[in-house]
């Protein structure tokens, strides 16, 4: 038997042999490329201003998630939702100002950014002497 049932919460609908009812391509209205760039390391956060276009409980779920500065992967592991979809939902929430992104830092190519060979050797002769 198949039971389902509504969250607290405003969750979506969850069908527990289905799984989320609402199929991720309606979540984003069919969209799969998002109108801005983001990596999945691509940090948000709301600006506290309320979207007047972005409404609906996948919108309202992921501004609760982004008060302090989040990153994308970790937005759409807890909406557990591909990450493609996630990045529409957060460009359409950057489009109408309610949330802010900042790309990763790039890592400089200097020489205090070069991999020590010999620590990642030792590193690798300790994991296999544990394992």
């Amino acid at each position: 038997m198949t039971v389902r049932r509504q969250w607290r919460g405003g969750e979506p609908w969850y069908d527990d042999a289905a799984g989320r009812l609402v199929r991720p391509y309606t979540v984003s209205n069919g969209r799969t490329r998002p109108t801005a760039h983001f990596d999945l390391l691509t940090m948000v956060m709301a600006t506290g201003r309320k979207p007047v276009a972005c409404q609906g409980p996948d919108y309202a779920q992921v501004l609760g998630l982004c008060g302090g500065p989040v990153s994308v992967a970790e937005i759409a592991a807890h909406i557990r939702l591909p990450a493609v979809v996630t990045k529409v939902l957060l460009a359409d929430l950057v489009d109408c100002g309610a949330l802010t992104a900042r790309a990763p830092a790039a890592v400089s190519a200097g020489p205090a950014s070069r991999t020590d060979r010999a620590l990642l050797e030792a590193v690798l002769n300790g994991l296999r002497k544990r394992l």
